[in-house]
């Protein structure tokens, strides 16, 4: 990182500053500093006057009243299926995927409804200071069309399913087309892939092997469901002895690039073998609590050196797109969980919803905080608002008194995609229109 010398101030692209900066890490907070950066990347965070003195930028923001912080991971969501928010609430996961998703889905997902459903949910988060999400959905190479224009960052999970789907016929059938998209995105600087399983119970001791070769041949992350329900865990104890968790560590699936997302019902030997292998965990509380799932026992996760990311799950089930809400909600679950009000403090969730989840997607060389070398990915939170006031410690107001429509202004790799919590980058009046002609459709 540079650093302010006698030298002829330096040109840059870009100069934020801000009431406050939380970098995430280092923990803490700066108070009227700028961040530069040049060429899509972080070159400096430094006082104020400093950078007068270093820097001269071609785009300066001012942003007085605001706290600047890394832009936020959604670890785990299923993008597309926002055109189906609020079609089936209120009733259990088995019934709600069962009975109401899976048959929509066979009948109505394609690669027109992908890119819809996918532009409404990217709209939804950019607008919510998330600059980086994790997809688990078909046709990914729709969903990566919308990631591409509207300049967000996603890691696009190539799903993997035994039966018949609309994507593809079979297993070997979904691997093909999954590979044959990532074929075609692999120079993007914003896409990635991974291998994306959708559960033990969907997907057989066959078909995992075949994914494992893969990941460990090609490098590529394993994401999915584990742990989810007590239905999921008693039915693969009875089927085959063993917690689905247990499973997959036979079957070799776990390790630094495996994602387990849920992890709801997981006990102590689990807990181990998630920390012992450096899985990753996605907690999704909202979602969970919705489905009445249950709770994830995050705090002992976090006790053990377990790395836990922030997800929303699809906007099918939760039905928000909204990292804020989950960060207070999964703060105030742990407080309860063990009953002790100093569980996961503000700070601590603030780095699952960063650091965390880029951590999981294995991102943190390139996002996650806000430091020299990074991706420019800063999202401006609005803190003089009267809901917001007074601001003794912006760390704990993100969590517990700031919402998404705080937001302010959006930058990934320096670009600016929303402005004044505005999108700059997609047609908002474009995106309703597409979701209100899903609506009358799937009626």
């Amino acid at each position: 990182m540079d650093t302010p010398t006698n030298r002829p101030p330096r040109e840059v692209d870009l100069r934020i500053d801000a009431r406050w900066i939380i970098p995430v890490e280092p923990d803490g907070v700066l108070e009227r500093h700028a961040l530069v950066a040049d060429e899509g990347r972080i070159v400096a965070l430094c006082p104020q006057h400093e950078a007068d003195a270093a820097f001269t930028a071609r785009t300066r923001v001012a942003c007085d009243d605001h706290v600047l912080i890394p832009g936020l991971v959604n670890a785990h969501t299923h993008a597309a299926m926002t055109l189906l928010r609020g079609i089936a609430d209120d009733v259990p996961l088995e019934t709600w995927l069962e009975r109401n998703i899976w048959p929509l889905e066979a009948r109505f997902v394609g690669a027109e409804f992908v890119r819809d459903g996918a532009a409404l949910a990217v709209a939804e988060m950019l607008r919510g200071g998330v600059t980086c999400f994790n997809d688990m959905y078909f046709f990914p190479d729709a969903t990566a069309d919308v990631c591409d224009a509207a300049g967000i960052r996603a890691m696009l999970g190539m799903p993997v399913l035994d039966f018949a789907t609309a994507w593809a016929a079979d297993a070997d059938a979904c691997l093909q087309r999954g590979f044959e998209a990532r074929d075609l995105w692999k120079h993007s600087p914003l896409i990635v892939f991974a291998l994306a399983p959708h559960a033990p119970y969907t997907v057989s001791d066959r078909t995992w092997e075949k994914i494992v070769t893969y990941a460990r041949q090609l490098d590529l992350p394993i994401q999915t469901h584990v742990g989810e329900t007590q239905r999921e865990l008693a039915q693969s104890l009875e089927k085959s002895g063993e917690t689905p968790l247990a499973r997959l560590d036979r079957l070799g699936a776990t390790g630094p690039g495996f994602i387990a997302i849920h992890c709801v019902h997981v006990d102590a030997a689990g807990i181990g073998l998630l920390a012992g292998q450096g899985c990753h965990v996605v907690h999704c509380p909202a979602s969970n609590m919705k489905l009445a799932s249950g709770i994830a026992p995050v705090a002992a996760m976090l006790d053990r050196g377990v790395n836990v990311a922030l997800g929303t799950d699809g906007a099918a089930s939760n039905n928000r797109l909204d990292v804020f809400s989950e960060m207070r909600l999964a703060g105030l679950l742990a407080k309860v969980v063990a009953g002790d009000a100093s569980a996961l403090p503000a700070a601590a969730l603030l780095r699952m919803a960063t650091l965390g989840g880029a951590r999981a997607l294995g991102l943190e060389g390139s996002i996650g905080s806000l430091a020299g070398g990074k991706a420019a990915d800063a999202v401006a939170v609005r803190l003089g608002d009267l809901e917001t006031l007074p601001v003794f410690d912006p760390r704990s107001h993100l969590v517990h008194a700031a919402g998404r429509e705080h937001v302010s202004d959006v930058w990934v790799a320096g670009r600016r995609v929303v402005e004044h919590g505005a999108l700059i980058t997609l047609d908002r009046g474009a995106v309703a229109a597409r979701a209100r002609s899903w609506q009358s459709r799937l009626r």
